[in-house]
């Protein structure tokens, strides 16, 4: 695993190991996944989790060719009726949720970055929706905000 120093990343053992479903341990690429990865694997109501299990095509476009969008995590929950919930979750900042702005003092190349990175992330969030409602899933993005962090 190639890690990014700026990030803390790492291999999760999940504790829970019946409720994780992947083939080998999960690799957190940041520590709101760490966080995710912990209440999933801890939390009662969570039958089932997986992390970059879930692959979705989607065609990017920037190139109009089909990619591979391995969605962060799912979850299989138990709602307030104790029925199972099928959750697609992607975890993202929640400055990369929003069209990127394009006053301030932003230098050409990051405004390009923050725009390219924005329309490829719509479109791995549509093609995630579609499969979400094909498959009987619920597609959210998490964001710090959801996840408690600040």
């Amino acid at each position: 695993m190639k890690k990014n120093k700026k990030y803390r990343q790492g291999i999760y053992k999940p504790i829970n190991g019946k409720k994780y479903a992947g083939g080998s341990d999960p690799v957190y690429r940041s520590s709101w996944e760490l966080k995710f990865f912990k209440w999933a694997d801890s939390n009662s109501r969570v039958l089932k989790w997986g992390s970059e299990s879930i692959i979705v095509p989607y065609v990017s476009p920037l190139d109009g060719k089909v990619h591979r969008y391995f969605v962060d995590n799912f979850i299989v929950f138990l709602n307030r009726d104790n029925k199972p919930t099928k959750y697609l979750i992607e975890i993202k900042p929640s400055k990369s949720v929003s069209k990127p702005t394009t006053h301030g003092n932003k230098k050409k190349a990051t405004l390009i970055y923050e725009q390219r990175t924005w329309v490829v992330n719509q479109a791995k969030w549509d093609a995630a929706k579609r499969w979400s409602d094909q498959k009987g899933f619920e597609f959210l993005i998490l964001t710090e905000k959801e996840l408690g962090i600040r």
